[in-house]
Order: C-alpha cells, then structure tokens, then sequence
C-alpha cells in the first residue's frame, strides 16, 4: 500500500504501459515521494470529500510518460504528482481544486482544461514544505490543440 487508500496496483495502474509492455514499476525513491505525496495530500483530501476519489494517473515511468506525450518534466515520473477526478460523485472536480488550494500545501495545482466551472480533472503534486511553491495554473489549448498553462 502507498496509504490507507492507494494501493500500489491503482497508483502504478497504466492500460498504456499494459498494451505497450512498457515497465511502470517505481524505484525506493519514487515510491517515497508516492508515499509522501499520499500523506499530505490524498489522504487529507479524502477525509474532506468523505468517500474514494479516482487517481488518473500517479506514478509514471519514464519509458511510459514518453509514450503518452507527456512533459520531459513531468512530477508523474518521480512520483510526486498524481491526476484525480471527481468520477465518483463526492465532490466536483472545482470543490477539490479549491479545497487543495486553501487547505493543503502543494507544488503545483493545475487546473485541466474542462470550462469555467469545473475542470475535466486536477493534477496535484508536492514536493517538500521548503520547496513547495503553492502555484496554480490552468490548462488549456492553443489554436495549435498545443497544452499551455496561465497562472490564475
């Protein structure tokens, strides 16, 4: 288990890396930071939403990430980032941003695409009390369909 609510199957979960027989299997280190990231995150926002919250996406291997097209500097891959949603019904996807925001401490906290009132998910990560930068930004795409961030 990464925390009372993640196991490590759902945190390491990758249909991509199944099908492209890609190695998403997270070294000491990286298992740390899930573990630290779930403490001072996931948990706290769990306990709020009072019930399970779906994780897109937490741990990512390199090999992995590439293959997705995501960012060369993406937290996934040293486990200190996790993308959640509000699949269950709980709390929306706005609520858990907000809550995250005037709540928790964080690195980042990304708000992805979706409208102005509710994000399609939320991408959190954290990395330690003395580098934790608080900033938040919404994702959105160009008139390229290129993924660009605005701080808000």
């Amino acid at each position: 288990m990464i925390s009372d609510h993640i196991s490590y199957k759902e945190a390491t979960l990758s249909y991509t890396a199944k099908r492209k027989g890609i190695n998403n299997i997270p070294n000491e280190y990286e298992k740390t930071n899930m573990q630290v990231i779930a403490e001072n995150i996931f948990e706290p926002l769990r306990k709020w939403v009072g019930g399970p919250i779906k994780i897109n996406s937490f741990f990512r291997s390199i090999e992995l990430n590439k293959a997705i097209g995501g960012s060369s500097k993406s937290q996934h891959c040293e486990g200190r980032a996790i993308d959640i949603d509000d699949t269950y019904g709980h709390k929306t996807n706005a609520e858990m941003y907000n809550y995250i925001k005037n709540n928790l401490d964080f690195d980042q906290l990304i708000w992805e695409f979706g409208t102005d009132n509710n994000p399609d998910w939320v991408h959190v990560s954290y990395v330690s009390p003395d580098s934790n930068r608080n900033r938040c930004l919404k994702a959105y795409r160009d008139s390229n369909n290129k993924t660009k961030y605005e701080v808000i």
